[in-house]
Parts: structure tokens; C-alpha cells; sequence
């Protein structure tokens, strides 16, 4: 799993003082005994998380909120074509077609989620409006598309070119077009914020597995698996291979883990343990957490070397942070 991307490289400078926050986060028993917040703060996953930080950090620095900050944030991996594992540009199902899932996440408690979306850039805005403007948490399918379009969304072709070659390639090595499901090329982005006010939120987005079987969803739009956000506690989101997730329902136990006393970093270890333990494949697979507390300390853990994390602090400026694994690479 380490293989299939190449990850950018931090300073050693800032490599050490990220190191540094870690360690003191890990350390860290409670919210209750940690020392002043630290705020605002932005933690997403994978380096393409750094331009969604430098997003939600203008909003943060202003005095904005921390779900507006979420929103736009990952609205930018949504946008950007290079990504083939989030939405514009993301590898197609088995049939070619790009789906979409999502969901966010409030300081209220309340949440959105979109599923098995098309043809719309931003899901990620859909799920916020379906949080908003209707009394439901989840729209999937044709009626979340025909939402977005009530909503001023506009269809959006969002297979490019380079996707659409990679579907051709391995659909012509799989003429029956229902093989197993690639375990690559899932790397949701998910995103977690705390602003000035102490407030907290989060949002995760994917274009889910490349070459899927058409219908399936996985953690990512998922309240509880791929997100959860509790503003008296802290927030957790997950990549890698959602199935996985879904059995520890992973962001829920990191976040009332969290709640029992651990740091955000021996939660997410914690919660790793919970997913190898449901998941006698856990070798064959990838599975990562982030987590941010109400005093914005963070941490991470993944079950296989090779997952990073962006955080962006008063003290870090959009550093990347090579998160710690089960598997010792």
C-alpha cells in the first residue's frame, strides 16, 4: 500500500517540531488536564490535504467558523483533476461512471451525507444542504442528484481523460467487469477544523474505490464510520478501505475514546486494534485515522506504513506528518 503514491517530504525542521506535537499529544491523558487550546487548527488526510488546509486556514485566520472552514477546504480536492481518488477526476466503477460520496459535519451535532452522487462537482455542498434544508441526514442516487440540481448545481462531466484511460486498461483485463474490487485508489480526503470560538466540524469526500461495483458506498458518507464530530470531545475521520471502517464503526470509537480520557493519538491506535481485530484481511489491507480534541491536540495511526496527514497550527504551517503504523515499515 506504501507504494502506490508519492508523498511529499517535510523539512527536517518541521518534521521535528511536528514530531514533537505528537509526542505531546500522545502523552497527553485528557482535554481535562491538557495545557491552553491551541486554535485555530486544521488536520486532513494525505498530502493532497495541504492545499484543502491552506482553504480552510484563510477562513479560520479571518474569524470564520469551523464548518465553513471544513466545507471549503475539501471543496478544493473536489475541484482538482490530479486527484483520481476524489471527485473531479476519480476512477469510475466497473461500468465507468463516477460516483460520489460525502458527508459533513457540525459543532451542533447535526450532519449531511451524499451517496453514489453524479454529475455534480461539489458533494460535498450538496451534503451540507441536504444537513440545512431538509429534515434528513442522507440523500443517495438519482434523488441526491435531482437535490443538487433543485439546489443551483449544474452537471458536470467528471470523467477526464486520464481516468477514463486507467477504467479502458483494466477493464480490458477484466472482461467480466465483476472481479474483486481493486484495494487501491480509495484515498478519501477527510478533514477535521477547530476555530476561535473552540468550535469543531468536519468533512470527508471521496470518489470511493477505483472500479468499484456499481452501487457500493463505502465509509466515507457514513456518520460514525468515515466522520464523526462531537463538540464536546473532538472529531475523528478515517480513510483506506471503507468496508473495514464500517465493521469498527471507526470515527464513533475514536471520538468516545477520546472521550474516556485517551489523547486523540492513543485513540486512533486503539481504534486500529478494533479494525484488525474485525477484519481477518487486515494485512492485504490500508486503514488510517486522524483525530483533533476541543484543545487541538491531534494524532493519527494506520494499519500499513506510507499514510500521511497535513496540519496546519498557529505553530505548524501546513506541515505534513508521516503517520505512525501497526505495520513497522
Amino acid at each position: 500500500m506504501s507504494t502506490r503514491r508519492n508523498f511529499l517530504k517535510v523539512v527536517p525542521a518541521v518534521g521535528a517540531a511536528l514530531t514533537a506535537s505528537c509526542t505531546e499529544s500522545s502523552n497527553s491523558a485528557s482535554a481535562k488536564t491538557s495545557p491552553a487550546p491551541l486554535r485555530p487548527v486544521v488536520i486532513s488526510t494525505w498530502n493532497h490535504g495541504q492545499p484543502a488546509n491552506a482553504a480552510a486556514w484563510k477562513i479560520l485566520s479571518q474569524g470564520g467558523t469551523a464548518l465553513d472552514a471544513a466545507e471549503a477546504g475539501v471543496r478544493v480536492t473536489e475541484a482538482d483533476p490530479s486527484g483520481q481518488s476524489v471527485g473531479l477526476g476519480g476512477r469510475p466503477d466497473a461500468e465507468g461512471n463516477v460516483t460520489l460520496d460525502a458527508c459533513i459535519m457540525g459543532p451542533d451535532g447535526d450532519c449531511g451525507s451524499v451517496a453514489y452522487l453524479q454529475e455534480i462537482l461539489h458533494p460535498i455542498t450538496v451534503a451540507r444542504q441536504v444537513m440545512e434544508k431538509t429534515p434528513h441526514v442522507m440523500l443517495v442516487g438519482k434523488g441526491a442528484q435531482e437535490f443538487a440540481l433543485e439546489q443551483g448545481h449544474k452537471k458536470v462531466d467528471l470523467l477526464t481523460d486520464a481516468s477514463r484511460k486507467d477504467w479502458e486498461e483494466w477493464k480490458a483485463k477484466n472482461t467480466s467487469g465483476r472481479l474483486p474490487i481493486n484495494i487501491e485508489n480509495h484515498d478519501t480526503i477527510g478533514l477535521l477544523t477547530l476555530d476561535q470560538n473552540g468550535d469543531l466540524a468536519g468533512a470527508c469526500t471521496t470518489s470511493g474505490a477505483g472500479f468499484k461495483l456499481p452501487g457500493r458506498v463505502g465509509d466515507s458518507p457514513i456518520i460514525g464510520a468515515g466522520l464523526y464530530v462531537d463538540n464536546e470531545i473532538g472529531g475523528a475521520t478515517a480513510t483506506g478501505w471503507g468496508e473495514a471502517v464500517i465493521r469498527a464503526c471507526g470515527c464513533f470509537l475514536v471520538v468516545e475514546l477520546m472521550r474516556q480520557g485517551h489523547s486523540p493519538q492513543r485513540a486512533c491506535e486503539l481504534a486500529v486494534e478494533r479494525v484488525i481485530s474485525k477484519n481477518p484481511d487486515w494485512k492485504e489491507i490500508q486503514v488510517g485515522f486522524i483525530a483533533l480534541n476541543k484543545n487541538g491536540e491531534h494524532g493519527s495511526f494506520c494499519i500499513a506504513p506510507g499514510f500521511d496527514y497535513a496540519l496546519y497550527s498557529p505553530e505548524v504551517e501546513n506541515g505534513l506528518i508521516d503517520s505512525g503504523s501497526k505495520i513497522k515499515g
